[in-house]
């Protein structure tokens, strides 16, 4: 049974913090609840099994996965007939990952005792985003919580295989540099150094690129290079506290934009997203204003989010959504006023759903373009700083054996 950390305060008034055992967290806030003790932060603590556990589940499945898997069964059970407290307890024995489980244990717990299913997803934010929290909502008013789900299964399957073509098609480039820099690293600071030393110490002079990859090689051998790591770690650190702030992600999305190969790519996906999200919340029964609010969170681009919020301070004025996202100059005219259209002739959802599917398969060929272009451009540069290492280090030898030197 896990064991949980907590802090409290008493009937006193006083702060106190302890241990207890109990199957859930939920659980372990009613045994202190009966004891007169408010929790204010429970945390579990991991033994060494589930440790081990939790460690394995990594290489078992990816968490996108585990919760589209349990959705997907979820979706099935309800809409077989079978009380959502039945269909939670038994998927609680399916699940691998400890975490995960503890979560679906709880969430079973909280619902049995009349909380609902929405409220208890709703502490889970590291599962459950506020898409899935969002849509779980409306099936719950609605009655048709199995269909929610089922859609919503639909949606973060779409979004993954998406995400995958992109991370696929980066790839083979990832692992071309790599294994170039690591010869390149090898080169500089073992063979180059060992040719130049003995050369040096018959009294002739190096040419003056061997030179210059050998104090490359000193470099990268010394201390000097932990130096270097520090200061790019120090500059990464701080680009990144910078970039969490509101300026900064303005800063870096209208950046990313503007680059002239990859811009329009990503603007392609913040645009797809957009879309395809939109249109399923409006689909599942969630209000316009609602849905914006939603999306807006989740869009992963800081114009589109401005855009998308002015849109729907729009709506509640009783104005339309595509001129602000006109104006963002993340969506292109013609989108635009397609939306536009969709909005006026009460067809938005079927209109943005077409524009996500127009755009992901725009995406595929953009993606497809890349990694044909980039790969040959990778390789090339490659083998160029390759050769002109390899170039250093024969150099001086041949100079040498023709008695040049």
């Amino acid at each position: 049974m896990p064991r949980y950390h907590y802090t409290a305060i008493a009937t006193s008034g006083k702060k106190v913090k302890g241990s207890i055992t109990a199957e859930s967290p939920y659980s372990a806030r009613k045994q202190l609840r009966v004891r007169s003790i408010h929790p204010s932060s429970i945390t579990q603590v991991s033994s060494g099994s589930e440790k081990k556990a939790a460690l394995f589940s990594i290489f078992a499945k990816s968490s996108k996965t585990q919760i589209i898997d349990f959705t997907n069964q979820m979706a099935t059970l309800l809409n077989s007939g079978i009380k959502l407290t039945e269909a939670l307890s038994v998927l609680t024995l399916q699940v691998s990952d400890v975490r995960f489980k503890n979560a679906i244990v709880d969430i079973r717990d909280r619902v049995v005792t009349g909380e609902s299913f929405t409220d208890a997803l709703n502490d889970y934010s590291d599962f459950f985003d506020v898409i899935y929290v969002s849509m779980v909502r409306v099936g719950e008013v609605t009655g048709s919580l199995g269909l929610s789900l089922s859609t919503i299964s639909g949606f973060m399957e779409k979004r993954r295989r998406v995400e995958s073509k992109v991370m696929t098609a980066m790839v083979y480039p990832m692992v071309l540099i790599v294994f170039c820099l690591a010869a390149i690293i090898v080169l500089t600071t073992t063979v180059i150094p060992k040719i130049g030393e003995q050369i040096a110490r018959s009294g002739q002079e190096l040419p003056g690129i061997t030179k210059l990859l050998m104090g490359v090689g000193y470099v990268l051998t010394s201390w000097w290079v932990l130096v270097v790591i520090g200061a790019i770690v120090g500059i990464i650190w701080g680009l990144r506290q910078f970039l969490k702030t509101s300026r900064g992600a303005y800063m870096r999305d209208k950046f990313l934009l503007s680059l002239p190969l990859f811009g329009p790519l990503i603007k392609q996906r913040v645009v797809a997203r957009f879309a395809s999200t939109l249109s399923t919340l409006l689909s599942s029964g969630l209000a316009m204003a609602e849905s914006l609010r939603v999306v807006a969170e989740v869009t992963g681009n800081s114009l589109m989010k401005k855009a998308i919020q002015q849109a729907r301070e729009r709506i509640l004025a009783g104005a339309d959504i595509a001129t602000p996202l006109r104006d963002s100059g993340v969506i292109d005219p013609a989108i635009a006023h397609m939306v536009a259209v969709g909005e006026k002739s009460g067809e938005l959802e079927t209109m943005l759903k077409n524009i996500s599917d127009n755009l992901e398969a725009s995406t595929d060929i953009v993606i497809e373009r890349l990694g044909a272009a980039v790969e040959p451009v990778i390789i090339i540069i490659m083998a160029a700083i390759v050769g002109l290492i390899a170039y250093a280090t024969i150099l001086p030898i041949l100079e040498v054996s023709a008695g040049k030197l």
